[in-house]
C-alpha cells in the first residue's frame, strides 16, 4: 500500500464522535499561534513534569533503560535525567503543535541550519539518501525543519485509526514538501531513493525479532537492532547520512546532516552493519540524551524469545 494522497475531507468527519479530536487540535493550534515561544516552552516542560506523577510506569521504563545504557550513573543522576526526560516529553506536545500549525516564516525563526553539507552535496549530485535520524522527542520539528531548509523527504508512516486525527496528522506531517509512504511499502522506499530523493529512517528502536540482529548499543552487549538500514541501503545503492535536530539552550533547533557514511558501511553484513549504525545512533543521541525517547522499552527483546521483557522485571 502506498500513501500518496492527502485524506479527503468529507462531511462524515464532522460527526459528533470526532468533535473531541477537532476541539483538542483546535485548542492546540490556537495556543501555539497566540503565545510566544518562551511561554510555550515553560508550559510544555511544566506539563511534562506534572504528567510524571501519573506516568510512573513509563518513568520506570526510562530509568531502567538508563541503568542499562549508562551503568555508571548515580541514583541522583538517574532521578534528574528521568525528570528532565519527562519535561521534554511534555514539550513534545507543544512541538507537535508548532510543527503542524505554525506558518513557515515563524517556524523558520527557531531553526539553525548548523551543517547540512552532506545532504546538499547529494542533492546537487542527484543521489538518493537514507537519512537516518533517531526518535528524539522533538522529531516532528526535525522532519519539517529539513523541508523548510530546502531538503524535503519521504517518511515511513502508519495512518491513524481515527479518520479525523488522520486528516489533521497527514497535513501536519506533509508541510513544505515532505511526503509519506506506508511503513511496510519497501518497494516504494527503494524506488524514491533510486530516483534521487531522501527517505527519513529511524533505526534506533527495538522492533522485535523480525529482520533484526543483536549487537551492542551503549553498555548493552545484545540489543535488538533492525537490519532495515542495510536492506534499504544495499538494494537502493543510496547514500547514508545520519541526521539530527535537537533543541539548544536558547530554544532553537540545530539541524545537522554533515556525514556521509555509505563508503565504510558494511551493507552486505547485516550484523556488522547494525553494529556500525548503532555507533552513529549513539553519537546522535549523545548530542542531547535527555531529548531522546527513553520511555520506550529499547532493550525488551533478547536472543532467547522466552526471556523477552525480562530486563524490565
Amino acid at each position: 500500500m502506498k500513501i500518496d494522497k492527502k485524506p479527503a475531507f468529507t462531511l462524515s468527519l464532522l460527526h459528533p464522535k470526532y468533535w473531541g479530536v477537532w476541539m483538542g487540535f483546535g485548542f492546540l493550534a490556537l495556543l501555539v499561534n497566540l503565545l510566544p515561544y518562551p511561554l510555550l516552552y515553560k508550559m510544555g516542560r511544566g506539563l511534562g513534569k506534572f504528567g510524571m506523577r501519573f506516568g510512573q510506569k513509563r518513568a520506570g521504563v526510562a530509568r531502567r533503560n538508563l541503568e542499562l545504557a549508562f551503568p555508571d550513573k548515580t541514583e541522583q543522576e538517574l532521578d534528574a535525567f528521568v525528570e528532565e526526560n519527562f519535561k521534554n516529553s511534555g514539550m513534545a506536545l507543544i512541538e507537535t503543535g508548532i510543527t503542524w500549525f505554525w506558518p513557515t516564516w515563524r517556524f523558520k525563526r527557531i531553526l539553525i541550519a548548523k551543517d547540512l553539507s552532506a545532504l546538499k552535496k547529494h542533492q546537487a549530485d542527484g543521489k538518493g539518501v537514507l537519512l537516518c535520524c533517531v526518535h528524539a522527542l522533538n522529531l516532528e520539528v526535525t522532519a519539517r525543519a529539513y523541508a523548510v531548509l530546502g531538503l524535503p523527504g519521504y517518511g515511513a508512516y502508519r495512518p491513524h485509526s481515527n479518520p479525523a486525527y488522520e486528516f489533521i496528522q497527514y497535513r501536519g506531517r506533509t508541510r513544505n514538501g515532505n511526503k509519506l509512504i506506508y511503513r511496510t511499502d519497501l518497494k516504494t522506499m527503494i524506488r524514491v531513493m533510486r530516483q534521487g530523493h531522501r527517505l527519513f529512517y529511524l533505526p534506533d528502536q527495538d522492533y522485535g525479532h523480525n529482520k533484526s540482529v543483536f549487537v551492542p548499543f551503549f553498555a548493552v552487549e545484545e540489543a535488538c537492532t533492525t537490519t532495515g538500514t542495510s536492506i534499504l541501503a544495499y538494494t537502493s545503492k543510496c547514500a547514508i547520512v545520519p541526521g539530527s535536530g535537537f533543541r539548544n539552550l536558547d530554544g532553537r533547533y540545530e539541524i545537522i546532516a554533515n556525514q556521509s557514511i555509505e563508503d565504510e558501511y558494511p551493507k552486505k553484513d547485516e550484523v556488522a552493519a547494525a553494529a556500525y549504525m548503532n555507533r552513529f545512533v549513539e553519537q546522535t543521541i549523545l548530542l542531547a540524551p535527555e531529548q531522546w525517547l527513553w520511555m520506550h522499552k529499547r532493550f525488551k527483546s533478547l536472543p532467547d524469545k522466552t526471556l523477552t521483557d525480562s530486563r524490565y522485571h
